[in-house]
């Protein structure tokens, strides 16, 4: 299975205290640099693959990330996917500078966005235009002779802007650049890009451009929501992004549809137009027996807590994603804790997971008995629960694996 990557390079202050990552596209583990053929796509990965695969906490913990933002990233609405306070927005000196593009940055500005300017070597009229958005100016050390990079910082001094010197490779520029003023630092003097990884499970792209369809269209929150369970991996991502962007939320996020209504049609169409550009074209998606397997969980603890509770559609959802969930950990390689903790799912349902405690913990040790063919356990759980027979499980069973099957048809 391949695996989701990202590379992050440090960038220190005066006392080499850590104040900021640089996020990187990579497309292998070992990668030092990136291959880049489309501006648009390389920042689509950082970004998905920060919020959604890695967790953005995972990824910055307390610090700002610098995301290279070409212009059809900064006049597109996926900017807003990204809470202002999480990342410095990092444009080329090379932009094209129309008005809607300057436009745009000063409504950025406004709303919070910091903006950088990167690898800066000379003051010309393109810099001097881009210079009042900003707020940290990049300067490219490598490049320069002493005298050139002296002359460049006396200039910048000028404008009301942070100095980072960048590609920094030796004491003797660091030295020079301390001297000079400069207020943060990167390069391979400091850190070399270190490249974070996490395995893949991705979902196609017919999928999402179905749910796509649903959500700019008409479609309510349950359609929306039924072509969710469809997609095991993806409900995963949903409720990992609206974790990162929306923490500090005074409940914990506990189902597909809670997931939606926090995240809203808006910036859920902007998410899936995202993913668009990152999901992997030679996905075998639902034929995936692990895949069908979660869904089939999924679907069977469903239907298993509708005979219980049959009025408690919250219940029912819970039980749902605890099915769905229950294989992540074997999907994506990572432990089903780092599953729950990254999550943020509450705690009946984390005891279910983890321990296979609790009502939702017994009802997904039947489904894995079931599974094995353990008749004896089966029985027993089943007395324990009390309000399920041999078969009337047996025929949830067959419901749950017509409804697999027919979400497999489509897929594929």
């Amino acid at each position: 299975m391949e695996g989701f990557f990202l590379g992050r390079q440090p960038i220190l202050d005066r006392n080499q205290n850590l104040v900021a990552f640089e996020l990187l596209f990579r497309q292998e583990e070992y990668d030092e640099k990136a291959s880049i053929i489309n501006d648009l796509s390389a920042s689509a990965n950082v970004i998905i693959n920060a919020y959604c695969q890695l967790g953005i906490q995972n990824v910055l913990g307390k610090q700002r990330g610098f995301i290279n933002a070409d212009p059809e990233l900064v006049m597109s609405d996926i900017i807003s996917l990204l809470p202002s306070k999480h990342v410095v927005l990092e444009l080329k000196e090379t932009v094209a500078v129309t008005a809607d593009f300057m436009r745009r940055c000063s409504e950025l500005k406004q709303k919070g966005y910091q903006f950088a300017l990167d690898s800066v070597v000379a003051m010309n009229e393109k810099v001097e235009q881009l210079l009042p958005l900003v707020s940290v100016v990049k300067v490219n050390v490598l490049e320069l002779e002493k005298n050139e990079l002296s002359k460049l910082v006396t200039e910048l001094n000028r404008w009301p802007v942070l100095l980072l010197a960048l590609k920094v490779e030796t004491r003797e520029q660091e030295s020079n650049c301390m001297q000079l003023g400069f207020q943060m630092f990167q390069g391979f003097y400091f850190a070399k890009p270190e490249v974070l990884s996490v395995k893949r499970a991705d979902p196609g792209k017919l999928s999402l451009l179905k749910l796509l369809t649903l959500v700019m269209g008409d479609g309510d929150i349950e359609e929306i929501e039924k072509e969710f369970k469809h997609q095991p991996g993806l409900s995963y991502n949903l409720m990992r992004m609206v974790n990162s962007v929306a923490s500090g939320l005074p409940q914990k996020i506990n189902s597909i549809k809670h997931a939606i209504m926090i995240m809203g049609r808006k910036q859920l169409q902007r998410w899936v137009q995202l993913l668009l550009y990152t999901a992997d074209q030679s996905n075998e998606n639902m034929s995936n027996a692990l895949m069908q397997t979660a869904a089939a969980r999924g679907k069977l603890m469903e239907l298993i807590a509708t005979a219980e509770r049959p009025h408690d559609k919250n219940h029912q959802e819970r039980a749902f994603m605890v099915g769905i969930l229950s294989l992540l950990n074997v999907l994506l390689g990572i432990e089903m804790q780092q599953i729950v903790d990254k999550l943020g799912i509450p705690d009946d349902m984390s005891q279910a997971l983890l321990n296979r405690e609790g009502r939702l913990g017994q009802e997904l040790k039947l489904i894995e008995a079931n599974e094995r063919g353990e008749v004896a356990v089966i029985q027993l759980i089943l007395v324990e629960l009390g309000f399920l027979s041999l078969s009337e499980l047996a025929d949830i069973e067959m419901q749950a694996i017509g409804w697999t099957n027919r979400i497999g048809e489509v897929a594929n």
